[in-house]
């Protein structure tokens, strides 16, 4: 049997997760957050940080523990001894990466309109067999592509620091003035934890990195750590360029800042970064969902043929074209605010999950060694995923009852998918 090759250590994997946390979610949705919390919205991005600390530290020690593919199935299902519900968590993890993969390639193809006349659509399904052809190739060439991307899109949200903090503001900036008040910060921080989301995609990769025991762990934290404090710079340096109600207004906010910073010449520059940016989302979310599907066929969750792996690439083929296929097929659909809070409620789901995974495993498995725990405990209760928990679950309250909706839908269907899947393997076990 193919195995997949473990070709990345901390530097990739770490770059994996700065590359995933970094792409095109600050690019996009800065904006937004500016029309909610106002010259405060960097307390939103702090607020984020706090809240993927927490579930980076529980992935953390779970990824320790199973560093295996389909890690969020995996936890679940290890913790919670129940097939069906990591099943759901496991679907849920890959839908939204499917979904992330297609909204983002519609941002790139929006990027490619500065540079090419060419239908956004268009652009966004060029974009997504592209990088699905640099899957296919192998996890060595797509961590390097990556790792490249995650550079050019750093240098640009350092181009912003740079210039915020080089420049003095026209006018003197009140850093805490919110518009709608602790309400606007909390609605901007749900909405722009879709920026912080993607480290939990680096436990995914779990079967290609070296001594992943040590190696995941670390990487995520750091990746979180390094993140959170280029985003914070980066919306205090926004404010300091761009009034917010102009950066609330733009398409294209980062890309204002610049041309209001330094005239066209920024623009185009960081229109050009955010096209890598962009890209560098698609890749990964295309890597990790492909991963996913493969980790639950493996696990006979799904059907077996996902789990095929090439034997000339070492990659799963068949579960890479399953994501290429859907993912062009949700590049059909449009608003990226939408999704993006579509996303982050499923997320939202899924870290409760996974905090509760880390208390339920303490107990149900104590003997178990654990290369890396979560920090703060009573005796053998950990205390951090506990506020893990009661964050995303006061999070998942905070949304519009039509993104609810959506994610209920979403989970329903994941639903009668596992009832067919379980009737079809009786049917077979019984002849």
């Amino acid at each position: 049997m193919s195995e997949l090759h473990r070709h990345m250590g901390l530097f990739h994997l770490t770059m994996y997760g700065v590359g995933l946390i970094l792409g095109a979610g600050i690019y996009v949705l800065i904006g937004e957050a500016a029309g909610f919390a106002g010259n405060s919205m960097w307390i939103s991005f702090l607020l984020g940080a706090i809240v993927a600390i927490f579930a980076g530290l529980s992935y953390a020690e779970l990824s320790a523990l199973f560093p295996k593919a389909a890690a969020e199935y995996t936890f679940v299902k290890n913790a919670f001894k129940n097939n069906f519900f990591g099943f759901i968590i496991g679907w849920l993890t890959a839908i939204t990466s499917i979904i992330v993969a297609a909204t983002v390639s519609l941002g790139f193809g929006g990027y490619l309109t500065q540079f090419i006349d060419l239908p956004i659509t268009i652009g966004a399904v060029f974009l997504i067999i592209i990088l699905s052809i640099v899957n296919f190739v192998g996890i060595k060439e797509s961590a390097w592509a990556n790792t490249i991307f995650a550079l050019i899109t750093a240098a640009g949200l350092v181009l912003i620091i740079f210039l915020g903090f080089s420049m003095e503001p026209v006018e003197t900036i009140d850093y805490f003035e919110a518009p709608s008040g602790i309400t606007g910060i909390i609605l901007a921080f749900v909405l722009i934890f879709f920026a912080f989301i993607g480290f939990e995609d680096m436990a995914n990769v779990a079967e290609e990195v070296r001594k992943p025991k040590k190696t995941i762990p670390r990487a995520i934290i750091l990746s979180i750590v390094i993140t959170a404090i280029i985003y914070v710079l980066v919306s205090l340096a926004s404010i300091r360029i761009l009034n917010w109600g102009d950066l609330a207004a733009s398409s294209a906010p980062l890309a204002d800042v610049a041309h209001s910073a330094i005239g066209t010449n920024g623009s185009i520059t960081l229109s050009l970064i955010a096209l890598f940016a962009t890209a560098s989302t698609v890749l990964i979310t295309l890597v990790a969902g492909a991963r996913i599907l493969y980790g639950m066929a493996k696990s006979k969750s799904l059907p077996e043929f996902l789990g095929r792996v090439h034997p000339k690439t070492k990659t799963p083929w068949i579960a890479v074209i399953a994501i290429l296929v859907t993912s062009i097929g949700f590049a059909f659909v449009g608003d990226i605010v939408i999704i993006a809070n579509i996303v982050v409620f499923a997320v939202v789901i899924t870290f409760a999950a996974i905090n509760l995974a880390v208390i339920v495993l303490r107990y149900t498995e104590p003997i178990l060694e654990r290369p890396f725990r979560v920090p703060v405990n009573i005796g053998k209760f950990p205390i951090l995923p506990l506020f893990g928990f009661g964050t995303t679950v006061y999070m998942a309250l905070q949304f519009e009852v039509e993104v609810v909706l959506v994610g209920l839908i979403i989970i329903a269907i994941g639903a009668v998918l596992y009832l067919i899947l379980r009737r079809r393997k009786d049917f077979m076990n019984s002849d």
